[in-house]
C-alpha cells in the first residue's frame, strides 16, 4: 500500500502548526480568567479547528487510500449539507442516488491518476447521466432549477474539493522540500489563515464595506488585511515546504487571498438567498462543512493548476 512521505520540513511545519493552536487556545483561557470576558466563542472555535487538523493528519498518516476515503467522505457530507439546504422533487430521488455514487467514481479516478477523465467527469459526463436520468423521470415540472441544483452541488463539493486529491498525487520529485503533502498543508493553512486573517483585519480596522447585501461583515480593510498577511505567511511557509521562488510565492498568496474571499462570498450570497445562516451544525463553533470549506471550492483548483502550468505536469492518460 503506498504511503505519503512526510519529508523533515513537513514534519516541522506541523509541529509549529500545532504549537500555536495550542498557544493560541492556553491564551484564550488565561484571557477569560484574567478579564472574565465570554471567549467561548473563540475558544469552541479553536477547538474545531484543532480537531479538523488532528482528523487531517491522521487520514494522511497511513496510506493513500485512507487519505482519499477521508477525502470522499469529506465530499459526502458536503454534498448531503448542499442538498439538505436546497428542495429538491421527490421524482429525482434515483437522481441524487447517482450524485452521490459519482463520489468514489471520482476518488477512484484520481487515485488510479486517471487526471485526464477527472477533468471531464464531472463537468461533462455527470452532467450528461443526470440530464438523461431526469428526463427518463418524465416529470418537467422544475426541471432546470433541479438539474442546476444538482449540477451545481456536483461542482462545489465533489469537483471543486476533488482538486485537494489532485494535489495529494503531484509527483514527488516536482517538491522535494515537502511532496504532495507539502503543498497540501500549504493551500490548506493558507486558505484559513486567509479567512483569519481577513476577519482579524476587518474587526480591527474595517470601516469600508464591499458587499454588504451579501456579507455584511466584509470590509475593504479587511480584504486588504487578509491580502497583505495571506502574502508573507505564503513568502515564509512556501519557501521551506513549496518549490516555488519568493516572486511565485508572492502572486499565489496574493491570488489564493483574493479567490479565497470570493469562494467565501460565493457560498454566503447561496446561504443568504436561501435564508440560512450555516450549511449544517456538524461543527461547534464553526457550522458545517461547507462552512469551513467555502474558500477552497475556489482555492484549491486554482493553486493545483497555478502549480501544474509552472512545472508542466504531465497528464498520465
Amino acid at each position: 500500500m503506498e504511503h505519503f512521505v512526510f519529508t523533515h520540513n513537513v514534519k516541522v511545519a506541523l509541529v509549529i502548526l500545532y504549537a500555536v493552536i495550542f498557544l493560541l487556545l492556553s491564551t484564550v483561557k488565561i484571557a477569560q480568567i484574567i478579564t472574565s470576558k465570554d471567549l467561548d466563542n473563540i475558544w469552541i472555535r479553536l477547538k474545531s479547528f484543532l480537531a479538523i487538523v488532528i482528523f487531517f493528519t491522521l487520514a494522511f498518516c497511513f496510506n493513500k487510500l485512507c487519505a482519499f476515503l477521508f477525502l470522499a467522505l469529506i465530499s459526502y457530507l458536503s454534498l448531503k449539507e448542499f442538498l439538505s439546504l436546497i428542495p429538491t422533487r421527490k421524482t429525482d430521488r434515483n437522481v441524487l442516488l447517482w450524485a452521490y455514487c459519482s463520489i468514489p467514481a471520482t476518488y477512484y479516478i484520481i487515485y488510479i491518476n486517471w487526471v485526464t477523465l477527472f477533468y471531464l467527469f464531472i463537468p461533462l459526463y455527470m452532467f450528461i447521466l443526470i440530464s438523461v436520468r431526469m428526463v427518463l423521470s418524465g416529470n418537467t415540472q422544475g426541471f432546470l432549477k433541479n438539474l442546476a441544483v444538482i449540477q451545481c452541488g456536483l461542482m462545489t463539493t465533489i469537483y471543486a474539493l476533488g482538486y485537494l486529491g489532485m494535489i495529494a498525487i503531484i509527483p514527488m520529485e516536482i517538491n522535494p522540500k515537502g511532496g504532495a503533502l507539502g503543498l497540501l498543508f500549504y493551500i490548506l493553512v493558507l486558505t484559513v489563515a486567509n479567512d483569519f486573517m481577513q476577519m482579524f483585519s476587518g474587526k480591527l480596522f474595517g470601516k469600508h464595506k464591499i458587499i454588504p447585501n451579501v456579507s455584511p461583515n466584509k470590509t475593504w480593510e479587511g480584504f486588504i488585511g487578509g491580502i497583505i498577511g495571506t502574502t508573507i505567511l505564503s513568502v515564509i511557509m512556501g519557501y521551506f515546504i513549496t518549490p516555488f521562488t519568493i516572486g511565485q510565492l508572492i502572486f499565489a498568496g496574493i491570488v489564493l487571498a483574493i479567490f479565497g474571499f470570493f469562494g467565501d462570498v460565493t457560498m454566503s450570497a447561496i446561504k443568504r438567498d436561501l435564508g440560512v445562516k450555516d450549511t449544517s451544525t456538524l461543527i461547534p463553533g464553526h457550522g458545517g462543512i461547507l462552512d469551513r470549506l467555502d474558500s477552497l471550492l475556489f482555492t484549491a483548483p486554482l493553486f493545483y493548476h497555478y502549480t501544474a502550468y509552472i512545472y508542466h505536469i504531465v497528464i498520465p492518460r
